[in-house]
């Protein structure tokens, strides 16, 4: 553990996973724009960097936890972005930014020697917490495996393959179930609730049934029947990560009349509850047109 590795990104997501590799012993020199966030990290005994060029001129390896393809992109290869630096010699993207985005940044990296590695998590804030969430890696298996102890204490390590891009593309697929799932859900529990059927228990069926789903086992029982609306993922990442999947599609050559449905709807959702919205409350404009709320504990 004696080297020091990078985490730019203190996120929802970048701050569990960056605090379980403080806590796992490894050394970080952290970096993000908000610098609250980064005194806490060296409260606990991290390292502060200024901007993305400053860490890859001080260490080998480099995590991202970024929100976004644009700002993944910006410090990447933007100014003082991580390409300026000096020493870096490979990076771990933890975002999700799609396919294309992965391509074009590992291919731009490769000229100055550098090797872009895309990782994305699925699991949540609660499963980034735990250490549970799926960490789907691509890029050369000597990589991976050199990098299978700090990945594990992230969460559940895949590798997918070598190719830049096949993980982001694993990312987009599960999320695109996420999505769907989350969405029509909600739909459906408001139907039931409105017929008369306590919210509570139309989730314990549907769990203990053919129905259930992470929606289901998560979402509702944790942010929406309680009313919290704190699930930790925001709308506008949700409708982001849908859009990516079926730009891939499109360039596969693919209709996708389902999924092209499920967008629909978090376009709605992102239309009318706002981009920072937490994403559970797609559930409250099924409510409003049924004039039903789905808030319940079991008595």
């Amino acid at each position: 553990m004696s080297e020091t590795f990078g985490f730019i990104g203190l996120g929802n997501m970048g701050h569990p996973m960056a605090g379980r590799l403080l806590d796992a012993g490894y050394s970080l020199l952290v970096h993000d724009v908000r610098t609250s966030v980064v005194d806490q990290f060296v409260e606990r005994g991290a390292k502060r960097a200024s901007s993305p060029a400053e860490v890859a001129s001080q260490v080998e390896t480099i995590f991202l936890s970024l929100p976004t393809p644009p700002v993944v992109e910006t410090v990447a290869l933007g100014e003082n972005g991580l390409a300026s630096g000096d020493k870096v010699k490979r990076i771990i993207d933890l975002s999700t930014t799609g396919p294309q985005t992965a391509e074009k940044i590992a291919s731009a990296l490769k000229a100055r020697g550098v090797r872009w590695l895309d990782c994305p998590v699925s699991g949540g804030v609660g499963g980034a917490k735990a250490g549970t969430v799926a960490v789907m890696f691509s890029g050369p298996r000597e990589d991976y495996d050199n990098l299978l102890p700090v990945l594990q204490v992230i969460g559940k390590p895949f590798y997918i393959g070598d190719k830049p891009g096949l993980a982001q593309m694993m990312k987009l697929v599960n999320n695109c179930l996420s999505a769907a799932a989350m969405a029509l859900t909600s739909e459906a529990v408001v139907v039931g609730a409105k017929a008369g059927i306590p919210p509570y228990v139309m989730i314990d069926v549907i769990n203990a049934g053919s129905g259930r789903n992470t929606a289901t086992l998560q979402k509702f029982p944790q942010s929406i029947l309680p009313g919290t609306f704190d699930y930790g993922f925001a709308t506008g990442l949700m409708h982001k990560d849908v859009k990516l999947f079926m730009e891939e599609a499109e360039r596969m050559g693919l209709k996708l009349e389902g999924c092209q449905v499920v967008l629909n709807l978090w376009q709605k959702a992102l239309d009318k509850l706002g981009p920072d919205s937490d994403f559970t409350k797609i559930v409250t404009l099924m409510e409003e047109q049924a004039g039903v709320e789905v808030r319940s504990k079991k008595a």
